[in-house]
């Protein structure tokens, strides 16, 4: 067990509400014998009453007190519009749903312990996940004189040995057990369990969290129109909202068509294959539409330039690495890129489908021609593109003549 400095400062522990967490606030009160404030960063998905359940099973296990720190406009800001305006995926599937705000947490938390004179930090990550190094290597970077607790890695916790120590003590116990780890942020959710450890199959229905009833209870196809202004979501049907709000609209609309779900397989930080389901309405319905807004208002290199820098960022992103200056250089280019990224775009639902009907722009590239596609030229002739036709063929040409016998 590690060892603390003299003193009794309490210790901060991120608090999630989930098993690791809520095991984690009796167990470091009884082994180290000092205060525990918990400290929940929301990124998205916490409610008033959600926030008001998170409050009373803090304190329930034995939180000495309980701090909620609203950061859904910040993460927007900080991180979400670079993901759209990068169209952001990991393994081309993966909105990065919620390891993406795990940097910002641990900004937030490592404030908050200079905020309350100490400096103990605990959180609940394993060492098989990607979590803790994000949360370290952000601490490290931010805070370097904090102490770092982890309990939950260093002695090798189980999670049914977690659940079991919270029923001995008759202390609260999180809705999911040790079934299923579940987090949920302004991009989406995550659900790990046990069919995830391996390749083979999919959760059970009841295991989703926003939509476990879009399949056995259909909606009826809906429309709606989602407006962008230079990236970022501006509007949901005419009505101007900020982007937060356009995020949680959109999710509610997605989750009860099962939009956005996915199981995502791919290379963890610390090297092994790992496994994860995930449910992300508003990260796919917004990346699919913005991408579309971007063909129509972008020329073809601005798009390939930046899907260069798309997948390395993602990366950093993805290990924590937000903090490094380059990624400050690559958000610069998105900014950038975003210029003529203004428009609407016309999504249709259907269950397990958001089917990008139509996109309109003022700075559309398309309507700036005189041309038609495949029907009538425009501003050139049809001797100028059969000069054409026959300009781009020449390196295909010469390359066919020089293996040739000259002979």
């Amino acid at each position: 067990m590690s060892t603390l400095p003299p003193g009794n400062e309490p210790i901060l522990l991120a608090f999630s509400g989930g098993l690791d967490t809520s095991f984690l606030v009796p167990w470091l009160s009884e082994n180290y014998q000092r205060p525990i404030i918990t400290v929940t960063v929301d990124t998205g998905g916490i409610d008033a009453e959600a926030a008001k359940v998170l409050d009373q099973r803090a304190r329930a296990l034995g939180a000495k007190d309980h701090i909620l720190v609203e950061s859904k406009k910040d993460y927007f800001e900080q991180v979400i519009k670079y993901l759209i305006m990068g169209n952001v995926k990991r393994g081309q599937m993966y909105p990065l749903c919620v390891g993406a705000e795990r940097v910002m947490q641990a900004q937030t938390i490592a404030e908050y312990a200079k905020k309350l004179g100490t400096k103990v930090i605990a959180h609940g990550c394993t060492a098989a996940g990607n979590d803790q190094v994000r949360f370290e290597v952000a601490l490290r970077t931010l805070a370097p004189e904090l102490t770092i607790l982890a309990p939950v890695r260093d002695q090798a916790f189980k999670r049914p040995d977690q659940l079991k120590y919270l029923q001995d003590r008759n202390l609260t116990i999180p809705p999911y057990g040790a079934a299923y780890s579940v987090n949920r942020g302004l991009w989406g959710v995550t659900i790990g369990g046990k069919e995830t450890l391996t390749s083979e199959g999919s959760i059970p229905d009841h295991a989703w969290v926003l939509s476990k009833d879009a399949f056995s209870n259909p909606q009826a196809p809906e429309t709606h129109t989602i407006g962008f202004e230079q990236g970022i979501p501006s509007s949901l049907d005419g009505v101007k909202l900020d982007p937060v709000s356009v995020i949680e609209k959109v999710e509610a609309i997605g989750a009860k068509f099962g939009v956005g779900r996915g199981i995502h397989l791919g290379d963890t930080i610390i090297g092994t294959k790992g496994r994860v389901a995930f449910e992300a309405p508003a990260a796919e319905v917004l990346l699919s539409a913005h991408r579309e807004l971007e063909k129509l208002v972008m020329t073809g290199r601005q798009q390939r330039v930046k899907e260069m820098l798309s997948g390395p960022y993602g990366d950093l992103v993805h290990e924590g690495q937000h903090l490094d200056p380059v990624c400050r250089d690559m958000e610069a280019l998105f900014v950038n890129s975003q210029a003529r990224v203004t428009g609407e775009v016309k999504v249709q639902f259907h269950p397990g489908n958001a089917f990008v009907a139509g996109v309109t722009s003022p700075y559309s590239i398309m309507a700036a021609s005189k041309g038609v596609y495949g029907e009538a030229a425009g501003e050139w002739t049809a001797a100028d593109a059969l000069g054409f036709s026959k300009m781009v063929g020449l390196p295909g040409m010469f390359w066919t003549r020089a293996g040739q016998d000259k002979a």
